[in-house]
Formats: structure tokens, C-alpha cells, sequence
């Protein structure tokens, strides 16, 4: 692996090397020179982008790069500084930093797209795994932590993918990141919810969220500390139930659309997640402390 004590910045336009001559198909090998901070992020999406953009703040010399199924919005992620590249794209060197945030879907096999990340990762700075905290046995609005009990192997589908995931990046020496539902103004279960007008789930299931901002501020503290093998979770420790949700977005009057209500009365629970011990360890806590204070509302 090629290493520099600096980076080069990014200059907008397609990165060198990556395509052939082959009617725009991409090259078998990606060349650029790799620096001591350069980031790879896999799915740089909403969540991927504000991890990006933070990352600049902190190196400003680095260079970030973007994992992607499609070439459908490269031009979108040159121009806020990522590189973007496809999934099959061969590189002649490892990353520093890996950051896993694409969703199970669309791939076929998701451990093995993990593994594939692991790949990338040259063992020097840390790999991260944006996982769920769907992993943990709780369905009856119970207290939940880090080191609650997982849903066994066989159970579900779901959660089999998400744990095999999981082992996937811990057998490469990462780190893992259990997220709960994230939000931001136009995004998350309320939207859902708004858009829907009535759902056919029950009011009291106790849902968990954090806002993207920080899960990316928690992203980059763990990708910094430079750990292995560590498990951790991503919530604002302030659970509230899906009708507390929306009549938070009622309250706040900062949306147009008006919520009918919740018509289920006999589907799963949920949990109330907690992560005193992440937060303890990592020096992080979140900016937006919970979603009726991002609102403007008082707890």
C-alpha cells in the first residue's frame, strides 16, 4: 500500500484511473495514492454524506471516497467532495478508514459485501459497521442496553442477516454500531407516519431515535478512538411511544399535514434502549438530546 504523511486534496471530476476506455466501464483498478486519513464509505447516502462532511472539517487534507451499487448519483457526490466508485471496483491499496452504512438491501448477501468492505481496509485506523439494534430480544417495551440478550440464529430472517453481518466486520477487527430509528427535519417514522395519515400499528410500542448528525458525530468518535472488535450503540436515551411521537410533531407546529392516528391494538412492542456505557467510553454525547427538544419542545 502507497502511504503519505499528506493527502492530496480532492479535484472534482472523475477519479483517476476509474474508467476504461470501454464505453465508460469501470476499470478494473483504481490507482489513486492512499493518505493516513483517507475515509472509504460504503453507501454514502443521508447518512454517509454528513459522516463526509465531518470528516472534512476534522482532515480537510483527506480524501473521501464513496462505495455505490449505481452510478446514478456520482455527479451528486463529486461535487460535495466524495469520489465515488462501484461496488466491483479493484483497488491497488487499502484504506486507512472504512465506514459500512449501506442498507441489506438491495444486495444478495449482505456478510459477504461486509467482507468484501474488510477487504478494503488496510488494519491501520478503524472499520466501522452500521448495524440495528433490531439484534436485541426485546419485544415488550422492556429496558435495553448494550449488553442485552440477542435474538437467537433461526428466529428471524431479518436479524440473521443484521448478526451475520455483524460477525462479519468483528472477524475483520471492526467495530459495530447499533442504530435505532434515525430522523432528521423530513426524514424518519413521523414522516412515514404524516404521509400515511392513519396506521395500522399499535400507539403504545416504544420506539428509540437518534438524529443523522449524530450518529455521524458518533461514527467518526468511534472511527477515532482506533478501536477493535467493539460493539456499540446509537440512541438519544429518551424513548418515546408512537403516539408520543406524533403528538409531538402536533405540538411543535412545524408541519402541515395533520395525523389521523394509530388503529393497531395487537402487534409487537418495542424497547426502550439506552447507551450509558457507549457514551462513557467514547466522551460522546448527542447535540439534539432527544426528538421533542429537536422539535423546540421541552421534555
Amino acid at each position: 500500500m502507497a502511504t503519505s504523511s499528506q493527502n492530496s486534496s480532492f479535484t472534482a471530476g472523475p477519479p483517476m484511473d476509474i474508467f476504461s476506455n470501454n464505453a465508460g466501464e469501470l476499470n478494473s483498478v483504481y490507482t489513486d495514492v492512499v493518505g493516513e486519513h483517507d475515509l472509504m464509505i460504503v453507501g454514502p447516502g443521508v447518512l454517509g454524506r454528513i459522516v463526509a462532511e465531518k470528516w472534512q472539517q476534522e482532515y480537510p487534507n483527506s480524501q473521501i471516497y464513496g462505495q455505490t451499487m449505481t452510478t446514478n448519483h456520482h455527479d451528486e457526490l463529486i461535487k460535495i467532495g466524495i469520489k465515488p466508485f462501484l461496488r466491483d471496483t479493484k483497488f491497488s491499496h487499502k484504506f486507512p478508514y472504512v465506514i459500512f452504512c449501506a442498507p441489506p438491501f438491495p444486495t444478495t448477501d449482505y456478510p459477504n459485501d461486509l467482507r468484501s468492505a474488510g477487504l478494503n481496509w488496510s488494519g491501520k485506523g478503524s472499520f466501522l459497521f452500521t448495524s440495528s439494534t433490531a439484534v436485541y430480544d426485546c419485544n415488550d417495551n422492556g429496558l435495553c442496553d448494550e449488553d442485552f440478550p440477542l435474538v437467537p440464529i433461526g428466529r428471524s430472517s431479518r436479524t440473521d442477516v443484521l448478526l451475520k453481518a455483524e460477525n462479519a466486520a468483528l472477524e475483520a477487527g471492526g467495530c459495530v454500531l447499533r442504530l435505532v430509528g434515525l430522523y432528521n427535519s423530513d426524514k424518519g417514522p413521523h414522516m412515514y407516519w404524516l404521509e400515511k395519515g392513519t396506521v395500522e400499528s399499535r400507539p403504545d410500542h416504544i420506539l428509540n431515535l437518534i438524529h443523522y448528525k449524530d450518529v455521524a458525530s458518533l461514527s467518526i468518535a468511534i472511527l477515532k478512538k482506533n478501536l477493535r472488535n467493539r460493539i456499540f450503540v446509537g440512541c438519544d436515551n429518551h424513548p418515546l411511544s408512537r403516539q408520543d411521537i406524533m403528538d409531538a410533531v402536533s405540538q411543535s407546529g412545524k408541519f402541515d399535514k395533520n395525523f389521523n392516528g394509530f388503529t393497531g391494538t395487537d402487534d409487537p412492542l418495542g424497547k426502550k434502549i439506552y447507551n450509558t456505557k457507549t457514551r462513557a467510553e467514547l466522551g460522546w454525547e448527542p447535540k439534539y438530546q432527544s426528538f421533542r427538544q429537536f422539535l423546540g419542545l421541552t421534555d
